[in-house]
C-alpha cells in the first residue's frame, strides 16, 4: 500500500514556495509601509473671500428656498410752500436663493485592508473629500459670477456713467502685458466706482500669469502690501489700489483658444455681489452590505445667487 509523501519530505514532488519569486533568491524581503504620506497639492480656493454667506444658517436640506428681501428706495422730491405732498408706499423686491444643488462622496475600505493599515484611511479620505469639494465649488461659482455681472461692468464700453472703460469681450479681449496690467486693474476699479460700490471689502481674482505680470510691472512690490505672516495663504497676493488680490487656477478658461481669442478672465467685485450658502446635511459611516468593510459617505447641499450684479466686474483677457 502506497502512502502519500508529506510535503516536507525531501522526496516530495512539490515546488519550493519561493520558486515563483526568482528575484528573492530564496530570501524573503519584508515590506515596510511608511506612515509618512506624499501630500496632495490642492488648488487655492477663494470662494469664502469673494461671496457673502449671510443666509447660510437658514438652510437645512436640498430644495430649501431662502427669500431675500431688497431694501426699498424712497423718492425725494422738491418742496414748495403750500404744495400738496405726494405719498408713496415703498416696497422692496425679493431675490430667491434656491438650494437646488448637491454633491456627495462615498468611499469604502475592506476589513482586511483596514486591519493591515497603520494609518486611518477613512479620515484621510474625508479630508481629501473636503478639499476636492472646495475646488469643485470654487470652479462652479467662478464661472457663474462673470456671466452674471452688470452689463455696464464688462465689455469694450464699460462704465455705467462714462462708457469708456475697455474690459474686453469674448470676441475682442484685452491683450494683457506687464506694461498695461496695472491699467486693467485700475479700470476694473473705476467700473465699480461708477456703480458706487464700497471701497472697503473689494476683491480681485486673477490667474497666476496675470499676477506675475503685476509683479513685473511698474507697480512692483513697493506698491503691493501683503499679509506679513503668510502672503500667499489661500491664494492671497496682497493689496493693489483698493483690491485684495487673490491668485486662482480655477477661473474660467476658453477651451478653444485661437491666436486672438479670449484666454481667461480677471474678476473683481465686492462680497455683497454674490451670496453662497452650503451645508453638510449628511455624513455617516455604515457597514457594507456586499463586502466585509466600512462605507463612509457625505452629502453637501448648496446654492448661489447674484444679489447685486453691479458689485461685480469682469475683464476678458488674452
Amino acid at each position: 500500500m502506497a502512502f502519500p509523501v508529506h510535503p516536507s519530505s525531501p522526496n516530495a514532488a512539490y515546488p519550493s514556495p519561493l520558486s515563483a519569486y526568482p528575484n528573492y533568491s530564496g530570501v524573503m524581503i519584508p515590506e515596510i509601509w511608511s506612515s509618512n504620506l506624499v501630500k496632495e497639492y490642492y488648488d487655492a480656493t477663494v470662494l469664502s473671500q469673494i461671496t457673502n454667506t449671510d443666509y447660510e444658517g437658514e438652510i437645512s436640506n436640498m430644495g430649501d428656498k431662502v427669500i431675500i428681501r431688497t431694501q426699498p428706495k424712497v423718492s425725494v422730491r422738491p418742496y414748495q410752500i403750500g404744495m400738496n405732498l405726494e405719498t408713496e408706499f415703498p416696497t422692496g423686491g425679493k431675490i430667491e436663493l434656491l438650494i437646488d444643488k448637491g454633491m456627495y462622496w462615498q468611499t469604502a475600505i475592506d476589513d482586511v485592508v483596514a486591519k493591515q493599515q497603520d494609518i486611518d484611511q477613512m479620515t484621510l479620505w474625508a479630508q481629501d473629500a473636503a478639499e476636492q469639494l472646495k475646488i469643485a465649488l470654487d470652479t462652479e461659482v467662478l464661472a457663474f459670477v462673470p456671466a452674471n455681472v452688470h452689463p455696464a461692468n464688462t465689455g469694450n464700453t464699460a462704465g455705467v456713467r462714462s462708457g469708456t472703460i475697455n474690459l474686453g469681450t469674448q470676441a475682442d479681449p484685452v491683450t494683457v502685458t506687464k506694461d498695461n496690467v496695472l491699467e486693467l486693474v485700475l479700470s476694473l476699479g473705476q467700473a465699480l466706482d461708477e456703480q458706487n460700490v464700497p471701497e472697503t471689502g473689494r476683491y480681485l481674482v486673477a490667474p497666476f500669469w496675470v499676477t506675475t505680470l503685476l509683479k513685473l510691472s511698474d507697480l512692483k512690490s513697493t506698491c503691493i502690501t501683503g499679509d506679513s505672516t503668510s502672503p500667499l495663504r489661500n491664494g492671497l497676493v496682497g493689496t493693489i489700489d483698493r483690491f485684495t488680490v487673490y491668485n486662482s487656477n480655477l477661473l474660467p478658461i476658453n477651451p478653444n483658444q485661437g491666436a486672438n481669442d479670449w484666454r481667461t478672465v480677471v474678476l473683481a467685485g465686492h462680497r455683497d455681489g454674490a451670496t453662497f450658502a452650503t451645508q453638510l446635511t449628511k455624513t455617516e459611516t455604515l457597514r457594507s452590505e456586499k463586502t466585509f468593510g466600512d462605507i463612509m459617505r457625505g452629502l453637501v447641499v448648496y446654492g448661489y445667487q447674484m444679489i447685486k450684479p453691479e458689485a461685480a466686474a469682469v475683464a476678458y483677457i488674452r
